[in-house]
């Protein structure tokens, strides 16, 4: 299935590709203040439609994930980092697909505040 998603505000527009079974709920520092529901496909199957410039990216800790945002809302509706096999994965906030039913999926806690 192909999801379409944005910011609040649509300045960062993007759809990604795959099947929803699971998201994350990660406890980190930022994730825990920021709520997201994360899901992790290849970046192959992700595709920004907006400039990259666009884009305000934040990054912290052992800064292995771009965490990217709207300069004009805030909202973070995406990620980017390297999974354990070298291969670049985005991290989709679900919460910004405005069609996903968030009751629809399972919700899998992840202890990222320990890591």
């Amino acid at each position: 299935m192909k999801y379409q998603g944005s910011c609040h505000c649509g300045g960062i527009a993007f759809t990604a590709e795959g099947q929803i079974d699971q998201v994350i709920d990660c406890n980190c520092s930022m994730c825990r203040r920021r709520g997201g529901l994360l899901w992790f496909v290849p970046a192959s199957a992700f595709a920004l439609h907006t400039p990259r410039q666009a884009l305000a990216t934040y990054q912290f800790n052992k800064r292995h994930i771009q965490h990217h945002f709207c300069p004009t809302c805030g909202i973070a509706p995406f990620g980017e980092g390297t999974a354990p096999d070298g291969s670049t994965m985005v991290a989709v906030n679900v919460r910004c697909l405005p069609e996903m039913d968030l009751a629809s999926v399972q919700v899998v806690p992840f202890d990222g505040a320990r890591l």
